[in-house]
């Protein structure tokens, strides 16, 4: 190697390291797991007023959730976003050094970020938990700096007292319960009037002692935490102090860095519940429309979850492939058309997408205020806001449109959306030409009316009598019964489409043709075609011989084979 690259390495490799671990941040987030970024936007609202503000400083860690909060809107851009992580774990990484103070151990200063990571896999884990301890980190960094620079040896101790006792409830108040660090890093013992602090102020605050205790806004789930976090803080004192104590020669270095990079490979993928975020996943490909996408990603990896099955199915249906293909997927009867409901923020909202989509709008209505009030954390959600604009927009409701609209105007990623919307306000002939709220209004029931989740095909009957352009009604009438294998009432409901419409795809073939057949009755010239019916009488052949046979693997995407064999 040239001697000037060694020089330039030598001088500059501790920012180098820096830099390539902000890159892998970013390049984490950006293209593996840009819809958890999304994810994270969509269940707080960020608003630009005072009342916003004050609400948030009005709290303990009320800064730190302030600036996450901030921050986070820029996950609307997952670009930003994952710049934004990259920058906040790099940060982290510094500052950990910077306390340290000891440039033999810089590698190993990359520990707590890596096990930062790691923990941000549990999607419930919020900004505000990184942003309280990079400000933890600069806050113990600096006053022991500044301890050290300024203040004679023989005054340090008095000197840290006095500048704890102010400083801990101020930066109680600004970071919330990550103060434990400042008081760990400064002057240990100063835990103890910490913690103190902390159990005062739960006796005036209207929150649990716990969840004072745990930060407010730390994770999601106000009064839980992983223990990893919670360790953090003596995690970094450990470092910092062995750190101290602990000279590492030069021949160590290359070792500290294997297993700096060890534990990240092996440990940060352990962290992404691989299922879990694939619902996220699908429920992000569904909030934008991406309808392909969301085939494409069942086409590589087939979904068996109910939520993956039923944004599958719903993508199917909203390009008018539903009865062509549903059983190129697996499927777990009506149910993966219309998941039962459940109080869950995150269901709910993507099955809400689907009563949406169907023309059901009070219902759609209804499951995007349940989804918000489920949140555990008690936030507004952005896109719930967005939705109840719309469906009071296509209600004509309009002033309980505005007063949404009003709200998303306070934001910068929702603000231009808002402003358009809000001029179409009245303006009957405008929204009736918008292209999905203009249909809508088409597909909607005037009236309201009661039914259970169990009646799927009632539903979707009246759908479609209303408005028999309703392509996904009609799609969802038809398949219901099928695939609840109830073959007498698919015949039923077959009919009464095919008398209003010309809709007769593969699967509704293939179920006439079952029905026929099990009633040992001739088929009608000209409802199946030819090639059809030769494909079901070899699947009869070969069933008749050997229900087990791996020939009948031919026909796995077929309504025969869902039917007899199952799937």
């Amino acid at each position: 190697m040239p001697t000037r690259m060694k020089k330039f390495l030598s001088k500059y490799y501790q920012w180098l390291l820096t830099l390539a671990f902000g890159l892998a941040v970013f390049l984490f987030w950006r293209y593996r797991y840009p819809f958890a970024l999304t994810y994270q936007e969509q269940f707080q609202l960020f608003l630009f007023d005072d009342d916003y503000f004050l609400s948030r400083m009005a709290e303990p860690g009320g800064l730190a959730r302030y600036v996450a909060e901030f921050l986070v809107q820029f996950y609307n851009s997952v670009t930003f976003g994952a710049l934004i992580l990259a920058l906040i774990f790099m940060l982290i990484q510094r500052l950990t050094w910077r306390l340290m103070g000891n440039a033999q151990w810089y590698t190993l200063s990359f520990v707590p970020a890596i096990l930062l990571w790691y923990a941000m896999g549990d999607e419930s884990v919020l900004l505000t938990y990184a942003v309280a301890l990079a400000l933890g980190l600069l806050a113990s960094w600096l006053t022991a700096a500044g301890i050290q620079r300024w203040v004679p040896m023989s005054k340090r101790v008095l000197a840290r007292m006095l500048i704890l006792l102010v400083l801990i409830p101020l930066l109680y108040w600004m970071i919330g319960p990550m103060v434990i660090l400042v008081a760990l890093c400064v002057m240990p013992v100063s835990v103890v009037y910490a913690l103190a602090v902390m159990l005062l102020s739960a006796h005036f605050l209207p929150y649990p002692l716990l969840r004072v205790m745990l930060g407010i806004s730390y994770y999601r789930f106000p009064e839980t935490m992983p223990y990893l976090l919670m360790a953090m803080p003596v995690i970094i004192w450990l470092l910092r102090l062995l750190s101290g104590l602990v000279k590492l020669k030069k021949a160590v270095w290359p070792v500290c860095l294997a297993v700096v990079l060890v534990l990240g490979f092996v440990l940060i993928p352990r962290g992404f519940n691989a299922k879990k975020y694939e619902l996220i996943e699908y429920d992000y490909l569904v909030r934008i429309k991406d309808w392909n996408a969301v085939i494409a990603k069942a086409e590589r990896q087939t979904p068996d979850l109910p939520m993956s099955v039923s944004a599958t199915n719903l993508a199917l249906a909203m390009t008018n492939q539903l009865g062509e293909r549903a059983f190129d997927f697996y499927q777990r009867g009506s149910e993966g058309l219309l998941p039962k409901f459940e109080r869950n923020f995150t269901t709910a909202q993507l099955t809400g997408e689907i009563y949406f989509h169907l023309g059901l709008i009070n219902t759609a209505q209804r499951f995007a205020f349940e989804s918000m009030e489920a949140l555990p954390n008690y936030n507004k959600s952005a896109r719930v806001i967005k939705r109840l604009a719309e469906t009071n927009l296509i209600n004509g409701q309009y002033a309980v449109a505005r007063k949404y609209l009003q709200m998303l105007e306070k934001t910068i990623f929702y603000r231009p959306w808002a402003q358009r919307t809000m001029a179409m306000l009245g303006d009957e002939k405008a929204i009736n030409a918008h292209p999905l709220y203009g249909t809508l209004r088409q597909y909607r029931l005037e009236e309201d009316f009661l039914f259970s989740e169990d009646e799927i095909d009632k539903i979707c009957g009246q759908l479609f009598m209303h408005c028999p352009q309703n392509q996904m009604a009609t799609q969802y009438l038809v398949m219901a019964p099928l695939m609840d294998r109830d073959v007498p009432r698919f015949m039923q409901y077959v009919q009464v489409v095919q008398n209003r419409t010309h809709y007769n795809p593969r699967h509704c073939q293939e179920g006439i043709a079952f029905a026929f057949m099990q009633q040992r009755q001739q088929l009608p010239q000209g409802v199946v075609s030819p090639m059809m019916l030769q494909q079901m009488n070899d699947f009869t052949r070969i069933y008749a011989n050997n229900k087990n046979s791996p020939d009948l693997g031919r026909f796995r995407n077929t309504a025969w084979y869902y039917l007899m064999v199952g799937k």
